[in-house]
Parts: C-alpha cells; structure tokens; sequence
C-alpha cells in the first residue's frame, strides 16, 4: 500500500512540476540590462573556440564557454542590411535597404526600431560605434529613440561617397572625430578603445539608475582598411603574415581585449546577474583581410603557405552561401542563462528584436516583425521550433536600374535542412541551370548538388522566395531617391567649424 502511495505521490509531483511556470515565462519581462556587440566583417570563423589556427581570442572564448550559442544564426551578407533587420525585426529589403550607399542604405521612417521600442519599457538606450543606416539627419539614431549617441558616419571611419553616405572629412582609425549627441568632438585613441570606452563610460552613468539600460556596442573594426593597434598588427605580421591580413586579425585581437574590459568592469560593478551580454558579427568573413579562399595570405617560418580560415564554409561576405551569411551569435546571462550550451536550430537577425522586445516586457510593432522571440528555445533547446525559410538576397544592382530585373540573382534559401542558392535566371516555376541546392545537415561545406535528387524542396523554396520577393518590392522605398547634392556630415562638420570648432571628448575615467 505504501509502495502505491508512493507511486501516486510521485505521480502527483510530476504533474505539478509540469503545471510550474517554464523558464522561459521567467525570463520574458524580466527587464535586465541589455548589451549587445556586433563587430564588422568578422564572420564566424575568426574566433578561437571556432578553431581559427593562429588568432588569439581568450576572452571570446570566455564568453563562448559562459554563454548559450546559437550554431546556425544566420545574418545578411553585407552591413546595413543586417543592422536593419536586426533594428526592425523583418527582412532589410522591407526596410527599403538594398545596398549599403547611395542612399539605398537609409532605414524607412515608417519602421518603429529597437531602442524606441526598449524605451516604450523604460530603457535607456545607447549607441557607440558604427550606425550606417542614414546619415541625413531624421536617419541619424539621435532622431530615432536613442537617448546616448557616439558614432562615425557613413559605413566606416574615413568613407566618403558621392551621396550622401559621408564620415567626417579626413577621419582616421585612430583620433578620429565622433558625433556625439548630434555634436562633433575630437577623440585621442584607436576606435574600437573609444567605442569600448564611451559605452563603459555611459554605463557607469546610468547602471544605478531605476529602469535597465540596452547598450549597443558596434564596431567599425574589423572592416578595411585593416589598420590595428600596432602591437598588434605586429605579431602577425612576425608570423608571417601579409601587412594586410596581420592588420585583419590584429584588429580582431584587440576586439578581444577589449571584451574582456567589459566583461571586467561588469563584475567590479555587480552587473554580471542583472545584465544579458550578447556578442555576434554583421555578415560572414571578409575576403579583405582574410584574404580569398585557397588563396595563400602568408607564409609560416619554416616556409609553409598559409590559407585564410573560413571553419570550413563556402563563400565570403557578399555570397547567398553560408560563409557569407553565418555569424557567431553569444548570449550569456548569470545564473538565468545556461553556460556552454549549444543551440543547433537556425535562427536569424530578425529574431534579435522580438527576442529583446520579450526580455523588456514590451510590445513589438504590429504587422512589421517577421521574427520570432527565441527565449523559448535559450530555456529548452528541444522546445518546439517549426521549420521556416530564411531568405537572402545580395541587392546591389545598379541605382536607376529595375529591382525585378534582379529578383532570380545573387539570392538564397535556407531551412534548417536545405540550403537553395539560385544560379540566376528561370522563374517560381522552374528550375535554372545553375541553381543549386545543398543539404546542410550531411554536407555543411556545400560541397554537392543534390537538386536533382530533391526537384520538389527545390521548387517549394524557390516558389516561396517568389512570395517573399512580391511582398519586398513595394516596400523597396529607396529605390528612386536622388542623390543627395551634399554630404551631411561634412555639411555639419564645416557649420560646426565655423561656429566655435570641434572641442576635446573627455574620456571617462574608468
């Protein structure tokens, strides 16, 4: 009999533990402090812990081993594209994005962004590093809900284009002129120090105030040209490297570094159990620095040719194949997210919006967000997931010309399975000659075509593309803008000289 009760009562138990709120019901509106870093061009295979074989990243590696770590997060292959969806929480091309100048790189007006809607919940929001989404004032992120503003123009330090994508006239990597608040200020230091510095700084300010902060820590580096610190350009070029590569991976290493500033100044101040800290990249490897593919960037002492490091992926920044489209993607929170965990379901740029939009407790915008909130699989990996497409599309096309002429060019999709990338040319309805399709789960380096063996996937995700690409033309709000006669920020920047020059920033100290 007392075996029998037992048994009930054990039975009992299990039904109350299964009636118990999910974790993930604890983590939506639980508001913690949000810090979010997003490098440039860094791609996933430029980390340690990804078995890059000679770039040293001891304190992402920290990160990754403390962190829960999609596999698949999946991004857009060039810059502004990826910061529009990740801003809107819906695929850039709705956001009018289809280059990354020529002011097809400004996000529409219309879409309701991240920080105001962190700030609807009560956030204080900043940003420091790279913007490139407008550098027309009613695009600049003061304008747009941030309440803390540190950014270069244009999409990186020194850019100058004839439209109206423009940093300040004669910017370098290091001393740079930063817009801060809407004003010009002189800096002293390399960027990726500065960037590190003004968040830490406006953290310091605001932590120990009554609402939570979200800090947006973006940096330019490690885009061209690759100039790092020289300390530590120079231990790769020791190794052997070209000038150009030891300034790529030099760049990454002083990331590193100041990762660990953070994560530093984090503990001291008793932020770690109240603050989620998410790190990931805007699009794959650049073919920059890292050099091409097969192509030898070096040579090792004893004379051994060495080959960029690409975690065996085809395809660079700027390609519809995963090594142009697949980022490192961290996010650590102490004591609520699990360490050293290892998501392999795929997810997106556009989930990062309705993902902090539930941490906060606030609203998403109605009828723009495609994405979905992944709290439920960072709390249970085998929670359910249903399979979707994730489209890509490398844009780019020449300003004038008929975005339609484009459409079945350049683009991709994914399932967690498959892999499309058309070949160009064909229909919804037919198969081109090139298209290939690539089965991700057996064959991740997408070495062989298995189209013919799967004609029907084939078909469904190209048909599927098609109803994506019909929804995305309308919204394509830049298509027919005129280029701008001026460069804003060389416009303020002149304005700003003439009225009492560019004054010193004063470093925090911290």
């Amino acid at each position: 009999m007392r075996t029998l009760l037992s048994y009930f009562s054990a039975l009992l138990l299990l039904s109350l533990l299964a009636t118990l709120p999910s974790p993930a019901s604890e983590l939506s509106g639980s508001k913690p402090n949000i810090i979010l870093i997003i490098t440039d061009d860094q791609g996933y295979g430029p980390v340690g812990k990804h078995g890059h074989p000679w770039i040293r990243t001891p304190n992402l590696d920290t990160l990754h081993d403390t962190s829960t770590r999609f596999d698949r997060f999946l991004v857009s292959p060039t810059c502004s594209p990826t910061r529009a969806a990740l801003m809107t929480g819906r695929h850039p091309m709705k956001n009018g994005i289809t280059h990354t100048i020529l002011e097809r790189e400004r996000m529409t007006l219309d879409a309701t962004i991240l920080p105001q809607v962190l700030g609807s919940a009560g956030y204080s929001t900043g940003i420091f590093g790279k913007w490139h989404l407008g550098d027309e004032d009613p695009y600049q992120p003061h304008e747009r809900g941030f309440d803390e503003v540190f950014i270069h123009g244009a999409g990186g330090i020194g850019q100058a284009y004839a439209c109206s994508c423009a940093d300040a006239p004669g910017n370098k990597y290091f001393n740079p002129v930063i817009r801060h608040n809407g004003s010009f200020v002189k800096t002293e230091g390399y960027c990726t120090d500065l960037f590190f510095t003004a968040g830490l700084g406006w953290i310091e300010e605001v932590k120990d105030g009554d609402e939570p902060f979200f800090a947006y820590i973006t940096t330019n580096a490690p885009h061209g040209p690759f100039i790092a610190p020289p300390e530590n350009e120079k231990y790769f070029t020791d190794l052997g490297f070209s000038e150009k590569t030891a300034g790529f991976y030099g760049m990454i290493e002083n990331i590193d570094t100041n990762v660990g500033r953070l994560l530093t100044k984090l503990e001291e101040w008793d932020l770690m159990e109240d603050t989620v800290i998410i790190f990931m990249s805007d699009n794959g490897m650049t073919g920059g620095g890292s050099g091409r593919l097969g192509k030898e960037v070096g040579k090792a002492p004893d004379g051994t040719p060495m080959l960029p490091y690409n975690a065996n992926m085809k395809g660079l920044k700027g390609s519809a194949d995963e090594g142009g489209v697949r980022v490192p993607f961290f996010i650590r929170w102490d004591g609520k997210i699990k360490a050293d965990n290892q998501i392999d379901h795929i997810a997106a740029h556009i989930d990062i919006l309705p993902s902090l939009a539930a941490l906060a407790g606030a609203k998403v915008p109605e009828k723009q967000v495609e994405g979905r909130s992944f709290l439920p699989l960072i709390e249970n990996p085998d929670s359910s997931w249903p399979d979707r497409y994730l489209f890509t599309q490398k844009a780019r096309w020449k300003t004038g010309e008929e975005p339609n002429d484009h459409q079945w060019k350049n683009y991709a999709v994914r399932n967690h399975r498959y892999r499309f990338v058309g070949g160009g040319g064909g229909d919804a309805d037919s198969l081109a000659e090139k298209d290939a399709l690539y089965d991700m789960e057996k064959d991740p380096a997408q070495t062989t075509n298995v189209i013919a063996d799967h004609e029907a996937v084939a078909l469904d995700m190209k048909k599927a593309y098609d109803t994506f690409w019909k929804e995305a033309r309308p919204l394509m709000v830049n298509e027919e803008a005129p280029m701008s006669p001026t460069r804003p920020y060389h416009v303020l920047f002149e304005k700003q000289m003439k009225e009492g020059g560019i004054p010193e920033w004063k470093a925090p100290k911290l």
